[in-house]
């Protein structure tokens, strides 16, 4: 299914249907065998350094690319990042990864540790993902020409927009699990569903309050709950000039389809492409 959302995305955001009934052959021929993902350091902003995965195209000839940004938290996408990415035969895939995160590691969001919850901001993953793009992207061989696609899953999507500038042949954008809307819009309308607008206008106060970066507040740094506050993404988003796919699902527990479908009316305005699908039933 993965496969063939990009594939609508790299034949210049053709908006199909997808198939009725999508085939596991791609899954079942990793089981059980060793991952073809390697872990692959990145340079990072101020001198630091990101742990990637990167995988080679499962089926030559390479035909593109993709760059994940995954989504919140300390745990890695080494667990399951070769039947998550199993469809996409014919791409050279790679995972970036918040610093200190390593893609193998399974922490629970909970039990991230001190370090990781002091240095976890936006605006620090952003320019750790641009230089480490940057530096990958200087690897390549001369003369590349394939496209590129870059994927933010969940809370990896909001670092898109400052991304695209660092991809040459960039073919387009995809969001899964992502709503398009300014983080801090969306959380909004998720405290709304769940009952806590009480606690989370009371966060709201905080992070605009003189206490520290490094406070701790609902298991986050005040530094991370300011940038979300502030950070801007369904404009740079809609006003964009790349095709734009967005995939989410009907279910998901954590972002509201009020936000998929906000995002969705705003963005019908886009000057390029737009596609959004949603899946029944999916979280």
């Amino acid at each position: 299914m993965l496969a063939f959302f990009l594939g609508a995305v790299l034949a210049l955001g053709g908006c199909t249907r997808p198939p009725a009934v999508s085939t596991l052959e791609s899954v079942q021929a990793v089981e059980g065998s060793a991952s073809a993902f390697q872990v692959h350091p990145l340079p990072a902003a101020q001198g630091a350094t990101l742990l990637a995965l990167e995988r080679a195209p499962r089926v030559l000839p390479l035909r593109y690319r993709v760059i994940v940004v995954p989504g919140s938290g300390c745990a890695g996408m080494g667990a399951w990042a070769d039947r998550y990415f199993a469809g996409l035969l014919h791409a050279q895939v790679l995972v970036l990864h918040k610093r200190g995160v390593h893609p193998h590691a399974r922490t629970a969001p909970g039990d991230c540790p001190a370090p990781f919850v002091q240095s976890d901001a936006l605006s620090t993953w952003q320019a750790d993902a641009q230089v480490a793009v940057r530096a990958w992207q200087a690897a390549l061989p001369d003369g590349d020409v394939l496209p590129t696609v870059l994927m933010g899953i969940s809370e990896g999507a909001e670092l898109l927009p400052g991304l695209a500038p660092e991809v040459p042949r960039l073919a387009g954008l995809v969001l899964l699990s992502a709503s398009g809307l300014d983080p801090h819009e969306a959380a909004t309308l998720q405290a709304q569903r769940l009952g806590a607008l009480a606690e989370w206008d009371a966060l709201g106060r905080l992070q605009a309050s003189p206490a520290p970066g490094s406070t701790v507040a609902q298991g986050r740094s005040l530094r991370y709950w300011r940038d979300l506050w502030h950070w801007r993404l369904a404009e740079p988003l809609r006003n964009g000039p790349w095709p734009l796919l967005q995939v989410w699902g009907e279910a998901d527990a954590l972002v509201p389809q009020e936000a998929y479908q906000a995002f969705a009316r705003r963005a019908q305005g886009r000057a390029a492409p737009y596609c959004a699908r949603s899946l029944p039933g999916t979280d």
